[in-house]
């Protein structure tokens, strides 16, 4: 695809946790916490005016939901500050100079006033309605193999509540994340095509991987902004693969593309979307469809123009239908029928045509139908009617979530500027040039720069200390071979691999320090035990909280003397010397296999081998 000729642009927001002691604005820990809560808080939402008194649509959305939120609180672990009964404490200056030195490795100008403003969020995610936010630096820059990518603005803001259950009406979140420090980072809109967008993501990842953020499965999210030419621009929430996200836009562009020609047939068509919302229950009086007969109402709507439009395919597997379906699920239905799909779900082709005469429906045009409650196939109805105008407009602004397979669904319009107000319980902090300058020069090194440092100076394989970057243990590699006298890549390959096949395989790694491995290590250091032994102690000191000396002691794991090792080799070489009269060197493989297996770990390889293969040549 020309991605020029369709007037593609992209920009992307990244949102990363970091790893402070306490919270953006209280003192309680950033630890999430999964035992039984104490408390439940339960509050309804409800939008407010910004300070020119209009209301961001998003939240006018939301609220149109009247859904109820329940909060997990702790007695220890959450405060009042999280529930939203008692004033923010002042800011967390270690999270600002985090967000500060990830600005400066952006190339960002950091603003001299840090000022906090509330950002409307009721979706429940938040006990107050708001996130606090603040702008902390902008125009910055990263470059790219296809060009300069502007970076817009760097905010620091709170992290939200854990979504713990999602029921019909309403949802259940935990307090424990809601206050974490995190940053949000906004690039421009000047992606043009969908690999880059990829390459900037990872760039920015590299970079916030040097300074203090958190690790592990949520605690960055990426959003992609996409727009094209006859299209809107289009918000794609929570794409945690990189290698998802070209699809993503690609998918996007498509969906976007069929949008605008549905557009131009409907307009060819002269197509309308009346008010009038039908009672047809009568219809389907005896019908055989086990949904329309347990549902207490079935309500319809007619779209004028629209037939066989509602049916094409927008993404793969997903339909006009499909935008249809999401936006009237925001009433608590399920899904929604339409003509275009049927007779089907137990509905025939007989109660399609009466149905079609009951609404005085034509050859062009299309028939919505919801079975529920009265009122809520009603406010169904009425979401679909919307989405319908939207759809003879083009493409609608809107914010959707990333779905696994590269697709991507409805959840709220795009938010305005009407969402952003004033905090006024938290006083302006300063932020001073002597300040900025010495983060600047005291700036951590990025990941690839310590890579190619690594491998030079410690002569490791790329891939290796590849992966002590990636794992974040380099500072720990370098600690062990600047104090002991052991191979760098024995320590790399324990640190970047052993380590991660042990958390596979269900050990809790977290008793193993720095301190521990390198006492575990100082046991190879003293000749005491082999290399082949230090897994096998790494899993018994793990699994007992034991001292390495005590492991290797209850294993068996400590070497034995040479001489020792020459009367155990000589006897399993008596006992194959047809074999080795046989092959000769060819009965390497199996001394060796059956020396290892009676050695289990209490002599080097290398010794090993050595010692056989000098007794198998006095056979020669």
């Amino acid at each position: 695809m020309d991605w020029k000729k369709i007037g593609l642009k992209m920009g992307l927001e990244i949102h990363q946790q970091l790893d402070t002691k306490h919270k953006l604005f209280c003192p309680c820990s950033c630890n999430l916490i999964d035992e039984n809560h104490d408390y439940e808080l339960i509050r309804n939402l409800r939008p407010t005016q910004s300070e020119l008194g209009d209301i961001d649509r998003a939240a006018f959305e939301e609220a149109r939901r009247k859904l109820q939120f329940t909060y997990q609180g702790y007695n220890k672990d959450t405060c009042l500050v999280e529930t939203d009964e008692e004033p923010p404490y002042p800011l967390n200056e270690e999270a600002l100079e985090i967000a500060s030195i990830i600005s400066s490795l952006l190339n960002m100008r950091i603003v001299d006033e840090f000022h906090t403003m509330r950002k409307q969020v009721i979706d429940g995610s938040n006990t107050g309605g708001f996130q606090r936010t603040g702008l902390v630096a902008t125009n910055g820059f990263i470059e790219t193999e296809t060009g300069t990518v502007k970076i817009e603005n760097l905010c620091l803001e709170e992290d939200a509540s854990r979504r713990i259950e999602t029921r019909k009406d309403g949802t259940t979140f935990r307090l424990d994340r809601l206050g974490i420090p995190l940053v949000e980072i906004t690039t421009d809109p000047s992606m043009h095509d969908p690999e880059q967008i990829k390459e900037v993501a990872y760039q920015i990842g590299q970079i916030l991987r040097s300074t203090d953020v958190k690790r592990g499965l949520g605690t960055i999210r990426q959003d992609v902004n996409i727009s094209i030419a006859e299209g809107a621009r289009v918000e794609i929430k929570g794409v945690q693969d990189l290698d998802l996200m070209p699809k993503i836009v690609k998918h996007e562009v498509d969906r976007q593309l069929k949008l605008i020609e549905i557009k131009k047939e409907l307009i060819n068509r002269k197509a309308e979307v009346p008010e009038k919302i039908y009672d047809v229950d009568s219809v389907f009086i005896n019908t055989s469809s086990k949904i329309l007969k347990n549902a207490k109402s079935i309500k319809a709507i007619k779209l004028t123009g629209f037939n066989g439009q509602i049916g094409i395919e927008l993404q793969p597997g997903r339909r006009l239908g499909s935008e249809f379906s999401s936006y009237a699920k925001k009433s608590g239905v399920s899904g929604i029928f339409h003509t275009d799909e049927l007779p089907a779900y137990g509905i025939t082709k007989e109660e399609v045509t009466d149905l079609k005469e009951f609404v005085d429906a034509g050859s062009e045009d299309s028939i919505i139908i919801v079975a529920h409650d009265i009122d809520v196939a009603i406010f169904a109805l009425e979401e679909v009617q919307k989405r319908a105008k939207m759809a003879i407009e083009g493409v609608p602004e809107e914010t959707r979530k990333a779905l696994p397979d590269g697709n991507s669904e409805y959840m709220r319009p795009l938010p305005t500027a009407s969402r952003m107000y004033k905090e006024t319980d938290i006083p302006v902090f300063t932020i001073e040039r002597e300040y900025v300058e010495n983060i600047k020069n005291n700036l951590p090194e990025l990941p690839n720069e310590k890579k190619l440092r690594i491998i030079k100076e410690y002569n490791l394989s790329e891939d290796l200390a590849n992966q002590l970057v990636k794992r974040n243990y380099v500072d720990d590699f370098e600690n062990i071979v600047q104090t002991m006298n052991i191979d760098t890549t024995i320590v790399a390959s324990l640190l970047a691999y052993s380590l991660k096949e042990l958390k596979r395989d269900g050990h809790d790694i977290s008793y193993l320090s720095l301190d521990v491995i390198k006492e575990i290590l100082q046991l190879l250091v003293d000749n005491k035990v082999s290399k082949d032994a230090l897994i096998d102690i790494c899993i018994y000191v793990t699994d007992n909280k034991c001292s390495a000396t005590d492991a290797a002691n209850k294993l068996n794991l400590i070497m034995i003397s040479k001489s020792e090792l020459e009367k155990i080799i000589k006897n399993i070489v008596s006992k194959n010397e047809e074999i080795i009269k046989e092959r000769g060197m060819g009965a390497m493989g199996n001394l060796m296999g059956l020396a290892m297996k009676q050695l289990k770990g209490k002599a080097e390889g290398k010794l090993v081998n050595s010692i056989i293969r000098e007794n198998i040549e006095k056979y020669q």
